[in-house]
């Protein structure tokens, strides 16, 4: 009985004791799971955060890269077709060659200092040497500029800007003034007029950068003053100073292919998306904002080119209709990152009308001759473009200014800043008066060394021939 009841006792104790025994495995199991499982999935998490970035720096670069092709398409063939079919038959290679030649000539110029006077550090008004012959630009972001992407994408993407704004400027001067006349205007416009507005507007420390705390926060997202004001008023200047080309206004001077007009209207058009919506430098909601807005003004000034142009001569042109479509996109240009469709709608329908009227009016009442029309649609359409950009901007598509909690603050005059109509207003004036003064000090420099304009014997014969021994269209063969 007695050894009964110890064996049940020593039984008892064994179970308990294994027991004991097989939570303290499962405690110092436990415990080195916790230690291993929790660095991995730190581990884990950091990946996932990595990839994350990745995949956004890739879709991010990809658009960006798409853009610049865009934009790039935008002058050719785009901007060479649409100028090449406004002027006479016998202008027409040489019209396109102005076009063109400046994406060789503004890429060379760029990579070697134009980038850095646009967008390195330096004073309020122009960038520093610090990227001379693009040292520093390699595949590390500036977060200054875009977090996401290569600042190799960025130099490329803005480089497709510099090439088609002094592009736009040729449109004035078409059929007169010579090659070589063109190509040192060109050279010397480009780091005396484009470098300096680009870096105030969009670069470190500029006087009008508006989202790195310049001293007037101008909005324009894409190059309302930049490129549009700039080139325009340019060609405006231009213009007087070469005179009216032999027979103008007396003789009727026609587009000889309004067809090749059209195509590159087209061709304009689908470029100014990558121009704009990729302008937000990033794949994002942004983009598809600014991509809306210009299509919606585009639209919209056709119609309002059109209408007026019925009313006044009772019926629409399809000249019309391709004008008023650049002069909408035109205006939207500065706009288009910070208004909705609506707001696009109206700023494209006004610039239809008032640049109609330029072209249609006021050009015939001070009688210059822009043989193009850059000034009426790219000078007039800018300027209205960046003022109505003052009105219309809004916090809800770009809440550019914030207090130092980090909120939203009215962006433009409808939304209660009325001082930002006063900002983008010294914009314009800022652009037009260094336009117009270096304009003039450029040509009179250029009139000096190789002289403006072709002789009249070479005008009247066509610059194909004479600047370049071709001709646009041989019908023997």
């Amino acid at each position: 009985m007695g050894n009964s009841i110890m064996r049940a006792i020593t039984s008892r104790h064994s179970v308990f004791l294994w027991a004991f025994l097989a939570l303290v495995i499962l405690a110092g199991a436990s415990t080195t799971a916790a230690q291993v499982t929790a660095p991995a999935v730190a581990d884990r998490l950091a990946k996932l955060e990595k990839d994350v970035a990745q995949a956004q720096s890739s879709g991010d670069n990809a658009w960006m890269l798409t853009s610049s092709a865009l934009v790039l398409l935008m002058t050719g063939p785009g901007l060479a077709l649409f100028y090449g079919g406004l002027v006479r038959k016998k202008n027409v290679l040489g019209t396109m060659m102005h076009s063109f030649a400046l994406m060789a000539i503004v890429t060379v110029l760029w990579a070697i200092i134009g980038y850095s006077l646009c967008f390195a550090p330096g004073t309020k008004f122009i960038g520093g040497f610090s990227h001379i012959f693009l040292r520093g630009v390699g595949a590390a972001p500036d977060a200054d500029y875009s977090a996401t992407i290569p600042q190799q994408s960025y130099m490329v993407f803005q480089l497709m800007f510099a090439i088609i704004t002094p592009a736009l400027i040729t449109g004035a001067f078409a059929e007169r003034m010579k090659f070589s006349a063109m190509a040192l205007f060109m050279i010397l416009w480009s780091l005396i007029v484009y470098d300096p507005m680009a870096h105030m507007v969009w670069g470190k420390d500029g006087l009008l950068n508006a989202s790195l705390g310049g001293r007037f926060p101008t909005l324009d997202f894409a190059g309302g003053t930049v490129v549009h004001i700039t080139s325009g008023v340019s060609a405006l200047v231009c213009a007087l100073y070469l005179g009216k080309r032999l027979g103008y206004p007396k003789e009727s001077i026609l587009p000889h292919s309004v067809v090749l007009s059209f195509i590159g209207a087209c061709l304009l058009w689908v470029g100014w998306f990558g121009f704009n919506a990729g302008s937000a430098l990033a794949a994002g909601s942004l983009a598809t904002s600014a991509f809306v807005a210009t299509h919606f003004a585009a639209a919209a000034a056709v119609v309002g080119w059109g209408l007026a142009e019925w009313l006044r001569n009772g019926r629409p042109s399809a000249l019309g209709a391709i004008s008023g479509a650049v002069a909408g996109l035109v205006a939207i240009t500065p706009a288009s990152g910070f208004v909705g469709p609506m707001p696009a709608l109206v700023i494209g329908f006004v610039a239809g009308v008032c640049c109609y009227l330029m072209v249609a009016r006021v050009k015939a009442a001070f009688g210059y001759d822009d043989s193009l029309d850059a000034f009426g649609v790219h000078g007039a359409g800018g300027t209205i473009g960046a003022l109505l950009t003052g009105v219309f901007a809004a916090s809800a598509v770009n809440p550019v200014f914030k207090d130092n909690a980090g909120n939203p603050q009215a962006v433009g005059l409808i939304e209660g800043n009325a001082h930002q109509l006063l900002n983008q207003l010294v914009g314009v004036v800022i652009a037009w008066s260094l336009a117009i003064v270096g304009t003039l000090v450029i040509l009179k420099l250029v009139d000096l060394i190789v002289g403006l304009r072709v002789s009249p014997e070479q005008e009247v014969q066509g610059l194909d021939l004479s600047q370049h021994g071709e001709e646009g269209y041989n019908l023997e063969y």
